[in-house]
């Protein structure tokens, strides 16, 4: 079982945000679920901003994500 979450379509994430999927994430580990991200160009920014990147799983898709969580 994994989780996926789709901002895609979000045009802000602040640091409130940042902690809430960081949080998500580490639930998401203890669970031994998989975790991803989908960012559109923005919301990658900021995430590769603050290098949370490769902790979050980010992808620029929701195909990608879910290809890197079936494998």
């Amino acid at each position: 079982m994994s989780l996926v979450v789709d901002l895609s379509k979000i045009d802000f994430l602040d640091s409130s945000g940042l902690g809430a999927l960081v949080q998500t994430s580490k639930e998401c580990k203890k669970l031994k679920l998989g975790f991803s991200v989908v960012g559109n160009s923005r919301v990658a920014q900021t995430i590769k901003l603050v290098r949370l990147s490769d902790f979050l799983n980010l992808k620029a898709t929701l195909q990608e994500a879910l290809l890197y969580l079936k494998n």
